[in-house]
């Protein structure tokens, strides 16, 4: 593949984005000027199984500013039923506390929200399963995990190894329900208008093309009456990789609103019923070993939670299959049907608990075998993917493990337990591996158009979603057109642009960059250095042939050093340092940032993110983030991240890999085992709770 002469690419520029943002001029999807809007606030329901057999709307109905209430009695109909998830208020079941059955529409968002509160509904309960359990009776095995995983493998003869290992661990490994939080809620502007394009959507997604194709099949148009338009939208973390059922309910909204556009903003609390979520998983890993730590078998077991309404399956036991040799393994995956609402992406959704319980388990074969983790890991270097036979397209795993131990001092640490104090602390370090698949997502198309002068317009339907986007797609595409970033005119976050992937997966960047690529090198053939102003060229993004023939991963080494208070149990993890290899670095600015922000959030999932649900109602009861718990700027410690020069030859014309998610891979195990050495105490289950350690 050949690659671009780096200039622009590998520069640390400033993000093009930053100044409109900081100054408040960058507009968000719930604040874009539309004329004369309703607001409308949706009524949900307060039992988690059964069916709605009246709804009362003459108190909403009766408050001044009410433009009307939608119901499961009088809503539109939809097209098309298919989804479970965005099928709503089509029929009176209830299939999770929280799901929307109607909506008020008025002239402020308080009027809304008082007069949805007037709505009385009454409900025919029944019996409800919101419980996740080892030996839930209905474990059932999916026909494949996400996104078209087998969901069970088997190589060799795991258990007759796993029987004859000299050194072996079996434990069971718990990761908790965690919730997305970006910084800015769901939101939507809809405006529906039969006389022109029937539908537009001003929404805080990840993929306004995503957003358009399903909202055209759910309401009967064609693609070309859809247009969604996301120039900035405030994090997603996989959240806002498709439509949820708000987004629905707002169009319904819209086609009863005679015209006029209407307003939808997810509160906090609702963030917590019908966006998504992380699965929470029990996880049974059994390694097997010999005496100086060579693998000799691995098995990995999940279990998780789907919904009644629609299924989702998480690839959690994935990374199992591939990140250490050892000829004989075993994985499966088992959901749970419960009435719930549906799981969905959270960044590095099956990677990242599933690497956990792998790299707890490790760092437990390490002090069974009494060899170093790192030197552990190393022993167990595989020469191809072992789950493909396909030799890697650049993996360095090895050298992000010794690059990190020599900045963090991993040479002067006593691998005794408890070895280390200071004052009333305990101090340990802990280390884990992390690795993610290097994605490029399918049907990316780019547009490049000469607007005189050496400038361009570079457009495609791509969304920056907080991570970067808008200034590293410009320093792809004056690398392309061999030109300087302040030429480049880059028109993104509308779906009336060149078709775009959903910014997920990590695959952003080389997805899109592939496109821009194509489209200059076209552009060029097709008009040569010095094009009429006006020239323009639209190209697709070319198959990538070495995919199907090269294991391509990104690849990490977390380090991370923990403080335990001998007497309270109080954790407080004080240095973290992730090592990565990613391919060919965009803007390091900008992927320092990406890294960083993944550790942090593991750090969180580490020691304080989970939502507890009361089994009794159905209902999640740590509905804002005074309840659920993130990691704070007092929580967060000395944190940096490095990364390896280097170019992957085989991924995209630009040598990069992803980096979105490969922080928070690994990082969670890092802390956990970092928390052992300093107490001697093993906690298997996230989050680590200060009673956890309490007696050790």
């Amino acid at each position: 593949m050949t690659s671009l002469d780096p200039r622009a690419i590998g520069t640390r520029l400033t993000r093009i984005d930053g100044p409109a943002k900081v100054t408040g001029a960058a507009a968000y999807a719930f604040e874009y000027p539309v004329e004369a809007p309703l607001y409308v606030h949706p009524v949900q329901t307060t039992i988690a199984k059964g069916r709605v057999t009246a709804m009362d709307t003459a108190a909403a109905d009766a408050v001044e500013g009410v433009h009307g209430v939608l119901t499961v009695f009088d809503a539109p109909a939809l097209a098309d039923t298919s989804d479970g998830d965005l099928t709503i208020l089509q029929d009176d079941a209830v299939h999770y506390r929280g799901q929307l059955i109607g909506a008020v529409l008025a002239e402020s968002a308080e009027t809304a929200r008082h007069a949805a509160g007037l709505v009385t509904v009454n409900y025919d309960a029944a019996d409800h399963d919101t419980e996740i359990r080892v030996d839930h009776p209905g474990l059932y095995a999916p026909e494949q995990v996400n996104p078209s995983f087998p969901t069970d493998t088997s190589e060799g003869d795991a258990e007759a190894a796993l029987r004859s290992a000299a050194v072996k661990i079996d434990q069971t490994y718990t990761t908790s329900h965690d919730h997305n939080n970006p910084m800015e809620p769901h939101a939507t502007i809809a405006v529906w208008d039969p006389d022109g394009p029937a539908l537009t959507l001003y929404d805080s997604t990840q993929g306004v093309h995503v957003l358009r194709k399903q909202m055209a099949t759910l309401f009967g148009l064609d693609l070309d009456q859809v247009r969604v338009v996301a120039k900035n939208v405030g994090g997603g973390f996989g959240s806002k990789g498709a439509p949820h059922s708000h987004n629905v309910l707002a169009v319904m909204a819209a086609q009863r609103a005679d015209g006029r556009p209407v307003k939808l903003a997810v509160t906090r609390q609702q963030m917590f019923d019908f966006v998504g979520y992380r699965t929470p998983t029990i996880q049974h890993i059994r390694l097997g070993a010999d005496r100086d730590g060579t693998i000799t078998a691995l098995s990995h077991d999940v279990v998780e939670q789907t919904a009644t309404v629609k299924e989702f399956a998480e690839q959690t036991a994935v990374p199992s299959r591939m990140l250490y040799a050892g000829a004989n393994r075993r994985t499966s995956h088992r959901l749970a049907k419960l009435d719930v609402p549906v799981p969905f992406w959270m960044r590095a959704p099956g990677e990242c608990p599933g690497t956990y319980a792998l790299e707890v388990a490790m760092d437990e074969l390490a002090v069974a075998c009494g060899i170093d983790p790192i030197e552990l890991r190393i022993r167990n270097e595989p020469d191809v993917d072992p789950e493909t036979g396909h030799p890697w397209s650049d993996r360095r795993l090895v050298e992000c493990l010794r690059t990190g131990a020599e900045r963090f001092g991993w040479a002067t640490r006593d691998p005794e337990p408890r070895a280390r104090t200071e004052g009333e602390w305990l101090v340990g370090t802990g280390v884990a591996s992390a690795v993610y698949p290097a994605m490029i997502q399918p049907g990316n198309s780019a547009r490049i158009e000469h607007l005189g002068s050496g400038r361009y317009a570079v457009s495609i339907g791509a969304v920056d979603i907080g991570t970067g986007a808008w200034t590293v797609l410009t320093q792809i595409a004056a690398d392309a057109l061999d030109g300087d970033v302040d030429a480049i005119d880059l028109r993104i976050g509308d779906s009336d642009l060149p078709t775009a992937s959903v910014a997920g997966g990590s695959s952003g960047t080389s997805s899109w960059g592939r496109a821009i690529v194509a489209a200059a090198r076209a552009f060029r053939d097709e008009h040569g250095a010095d094009p009429a102003t006006g020239a323009a060229t639209t190209a697709d993004a070319p198959e990538n042939p070495e995919a199907d023939e090269h294991a391509m991963y990104s690849f990490g080494a977390h380090f991370a050093e923990a403080r335990v208070n001998r007497y309270t149990s109080e954790i407080h993890v004080s240095r973290m340092l992730g090592v990565f290899s990613v391919g060919r670095v965009i803007n390091p600015t900008t992927l320092r940032s990406q890294l960083i922000g993944g550790m942090t959030m593991g750090l969180s999932m580490a020691l304080h993110e989970e939502s507890v649900r009361d089994h009794r109602f159905g209902h999640v009861v740590t509905r804002d983030l005074a309840t659920y718990h993130i990691a704070s700027h007092a929580d967060v410690p000395d944190i940096e991240a490095l990364w390896l020069d280097s170019t992957d030859p085989f991924s995209n014309p630009m040598g990069s890999r992803g980096a979105g998610e490969i922080g928070i891979v690994g990082s969670p195990a890092a802390v956990v085992n970092a928390i052992h050495h300093a107490t001697g105490v093993r906690v298997r289950d996230l989050p680590v709770h200060c009673d956890a350690l309490l007696g050790g």
